[in-house]
């Protein structure tokens, strides 16, 4: 019996997640979508859309056409466990990939700085996938993403 609980936590599948932040919309929240993406590390996940952090990412993709970009992104995101958005940047593609992970049944988690303005659109969605949190600080930044992925 103690082999087979063993086997099972060993077998225990590790989350992959799709990290969305802002990058043609503004990249000022860089330092802050690296931080969310080391505590997704640092937490034992797979962070799929890892050229979220590329600083050098608006070079990259200078040299990929539109339909390049829209590929790479969705087929992340349907082997994605979770979506992670940072949202106090307004985006776009970022509101595009979330409203996509919902019809998908993909688990979304929305943060944003406390003095943001964040859209209606996903501050007053009441479907069960979705939750919005605010953080004031890298700390709590850090506790709601370890407490969002302990619940996948």
């Amino acid at each position: 019996m103690e082999n087979l609980e063993k086997m099972k936590i060993s077998e225990k599948r590790i989350p992959k997640i799709f990290l969305s932040g802002s990058i043609r919309g503004g990249r000022q929240l860089l330092e802050t979508y690296r931080f969310m993406f080391d505590a997704l590390e640092e937490a034992g996940v797979e962070v799929l859309s890892w050229h979220v952090v590329d600083p050098e990412l608006e070079n990259v993709e200078l040299r990929m056409t539109e339909e390049e970009i829209y590929a790479r992104d969705l087929g992340l995101l349907v082997k994605s466990d979770a979506l992670i958005a940072e949202v106090t940047v307004p985006s776009t593609g970022v509101g595009y990939e979330i409203c996509r992970a919902l019809v998908q049944k993909i688990p979304v988690l929305c943060l944003y700085s406390p003095d943001a303005a964040v859209s209606a659109m996903i501050l007053g969605n009441p479907d069960s996938l979705l939750e919005a949190r605010a953080y004031p600080d890298k700390t709590s930044l850090k506790n709601i993403i370890t407490e969002f992925i302990q619940d996948l």
